[in-house]
């Protein structure tokens, strides 16, 4: 019995994990599709659960884009209801009860998995293979109850889950117990084919099965935002206020299934099946028409509590929860690259302040007035995220930062290639490590060579030529804008922008060589201000064009690796 239902789990496991892989970055796009239209939401809930065959997984990942900031909690609630609508479809196939092929459909599907080379055809070997090993699995439990009809002791058992109360309570800690639904459900079409339940006991059965599959995503809400929790609890409301709707109609609740399950005679099996079905439709079309309401509901129920900016690294996105559904990981790991990309931007926009702190140089020539107004409006004058710190201190700050997400960047993507994962998203992986490292390098350029430059500089107690310092802020604007970009192509995986780094390499590598010749022809003028700065002068060009040339080698290997395929 319990090798039969330790079969079926992997069985399950295995066609859910070959399901994933065959919508492979695909999932990244369910997002695009969301609108504010709850009805589209709900076919769109019930169609991924479909694909990756498990409501708690879907609603884990919810509560992964709520806490990543992908999507806002009152998108999240349709998607929940179609959730449960799509995970039924596993029981309706099993209610099939086609275990006399179970053999053959593992012997198709593992040839697929070891004769093809294309992904597409491995993908679909171990989708066939888990429903074989499912369905063996099935037949394994169902071989295994089958002398315990005729055993007393167990039928009295059986008896007692005829108390609707006492199977709510058995399907509520069985599928908490093995965190599937499906799987429960499964196992109580089992004791239907073998004649040990009816559907008047396997309904309060299934109603337990969908309130226990909530420990899941209850489990993953721990320790993450309130939305991302108000997904959570939304999932449990939905099930439980579902549940006291029913439960209190069963004897009706059954007319209703056998009368719609006339082409399936008396089969108790197919019946449960049903019932778990029309349960979860009937739960969507009371409660879809209410998401704004429920929404307010749930805001009320946990109310938003004031959080105080940490200046502690952390990481905004990755989630180790994510790590089972390897498109999601690398998606959220992509946004936790946009966010270092950020950290790094800010960064860099602070350290020209303590080099060139003199505005009164900007009201000379050779800048336009709207130059000159832009150029001060984009210097920053202090820490903005952070006030209670200097500005260098603000920088040894985000160095930090930089630091721990490069090392929890790499944990995580290197966790993301142990796992079954397509060619593609593996060189994608290896491209973000490289990403990350590389904005790290970035920041150790800011941090140690630039903030040493100033020390230097203010020990020489010298100040730059006017022209010098526009020159160096307009070099610095353009660098900075560089790494903007890179956030931007980051956030919205855009190739334009990855494009546009490159060919503004050599645009700023040219202007780096202009005001190079600029800067020593001031020199040979005997400029006193451009003698005095020189060796500083030409060391922060050269950081800054070190920078530009970084930024091109991301934007490169994010076109080659990273962009949408």
């Amino acid at each position: 019995m319990l090798g039969g239902l330790a079969l079926f789990l992997y069985g399950m496991g295995k066609m859910s994990e070959g399901m994933k892989k065959a919508a492979g970055n695909r999932m990244r796009n369910i997002l695009s599709i969301l609108t504010r239209n709850r009805f589209a939401a709900l076919i769109l809930g019930a169609v991924v659960t479909m694909v990756i065959q498990s409501s708690s997984a879907t609603t884990v990942m919810l509560v992964t884009f709520v806490q990543a900031g992908l999507m806002t909690f009152t998108q999240t609630l349709g998607v929940i209801l179609g959730a449960d609508i799509g995970t039924t479809v596993t029981a309706q196939l099993i209610a099939f009860n086609v275990s006399d092929y179970a053999l053959l459909m593992i012997a198709i599907g593992f040839g697929f998995q070891v004769i093809p080379k294309e992904d597409n055809l491995r993908n679909l070997g171990e989708i066939i293979f888990g429903f074989g090993v499912l369905f063996y699995g099935m037949k394994l439990m169902s071989d295994t109850m089958e002398p315990l009809r005729g055993y007393e002791g167990f039928i009295n058992v059986m008896k007692e889950l005829e108390n609707p109360l006492i199977g709510l309570l058995v399907g509520t800690v069985f599928t908490a117990l093995i965190q599937s639904s499906s799987a429960a459900t499964g196992v109580f079409i089992v004791l239907a084919h073998q004649g040990l339940i009816t559907l008047e006991s396997g309904i309060p059965l299934i109603f337990g099965a969908n309130i226990g599959t909530c420990i899941t995503a209850g489990l993953a809400s721990i320790n993450t935002s309130r939305d991302a929790k108000r997904v959570a609890l939304a999932h449990v409301i939905f099930k439980i206020a579902g549940v006291m709707i029913f439960m209190f109609w069963i004897p009706t609740f059954a007319g209703l299934i056998r009368s719609l399950s006339f082409n399936f005679g008396t089969d108790i099996a197919r019946q449960i099946a049903n019932a778990h079905t029309i349960f979860n439709v009937g739960l969507a079309l009371i409660f879809i028409p209410f998401t704004a309401l429920f929404s307010r509901l749930l805001v009320w129920i946990l109310p938003d509590k004031e959080e105080d900016i940490s200046i502690k690294p952390r990481a905004m996105f990755l989630d180790e929860g994510s790590l089972s559904s390897p498109a999601l990981a690398i998606e959220l790991a992509r946004r936790e690259l946009s966010h270092m990309a950020g950290t790094l931007g800010r960064m860099l926009k602070s350290i020209i302040i303590p080099f060139v702190s003199d505005e009164k140089f900007i009201k000379k020539k050779p800048l336009t007035k709207d130059e000159k107004e832009l150029l001060i409006k984009e210097i920053p004058k202090h820490d903005m995220s952070h006030p209670q710190l200097t500005l260098l201190e603000g920088v040894d700050m985000r160095e930090e930062r930089l630091d721990y997400l490069n090392d929890r960047i790499g944990e995580f993507l290197i966790k993301i290639s142990k796992k079954e994962i397509s060619r593609d998203q593996a060189n994608e992986v290896y491209g973000m490590i490289s990403i990350a490292s590389d904005m790290e390098s970035i920041g150790d350029l800011i941090h140690r060579n630039l903030v040493k430059l100033l020390a230097k500089k203010r020990e020489l107690d010298v100040d730059f030529s006017d022209e010098g310092k526009e020159e160096l802020m307009i070099y610095h604007q353009k660098v900075c804008r560089q790494i903007d970009l890179l956030e931007q192509a980051f956030t919205e995986r855009d190739l334009e922008k990855a494009r546009m780094i490159m060919e503004g390499e050599k645009k700023y590598l040219d202007l780096e060589e202009q005001y190079r010749i600029r800067h020593l022809q001031r020199i040979r003028h005997e400029r006193k201000d451009s003698i005095s700065t020189h060796e500083v002068h030409m060391e922060m060009m050269d950081i800054l064009k070190q920078i530009v040339v970084y930024s091109s080698n991301i934007a490169k290997t994010f076109l080659l690796r990273c962009g949408p395929k």
